[in-house]
């Protein structure tokens, strides 16, 4: 966040959010990689795998054997399943999306665990963007 864009949220009481910006570019794991960080985190019989919507996404067995559907960001491998609670309010995202360079940011809500937002980007283009619920921290980027 930037000096001044900092300040100014101090001055008003907007929340700090971690900085909500466009991933960088890095290699996206791959399909094995993505089943390895499921199993490693106590998922089994992962189903339905697939890359949709700038994320993988699969429905699993959680440790305590209940069936989930789990989104997974794909550089990190962070699992968010559609059970997380969130720790951000609406105003928290559209605040961090703001900050971050995105206008016109419309159709937020939290949905199976995650934040969904659609804006327009620096650049001008229309994007779907998925959020980490405890951070704002955008992990998927659909550009239209």
């Amino acid at each position: 966040m930037k000096p001044i864009m900092l300040a100014l949220a101090l001055a008003i009481g907007v929340p700090i959010v971690a900085a909500a910006q466009e991933p960088q570019a890095q290699t996206s794991l791959t399909e094995h990689q993505i089943r390895t960080r499921l199993a490693e985190q106590g998922y089994t019989k992962v189903n339905d795998l697939d890359f949709d919507d700038g994320v993988w996404k699969a429905d699993a067995r959680s440790a305590d054997g209940n069936r989930v559907q789990v989104l997974l960001d794909p550089r990190t491998g962070n699992v968010y399943a559609n059970e997380q609670v969130t720790q951000l309010s609406e105003r928290d995202v559209r605040a961090a999306l703001s900050s971050a360079g995105y206008t016109d940011i419309h159709d937020v809500d939290y949905d199976e665990g995650i934040w969904n937002a659609k804006a327009e980007d620096t650049g001008g283009r229309d994007v779907k963007l998925k959020l980490d619920p405890r951070n704002g921290k955008i992990f998927g980027i659909e550009k239209n």
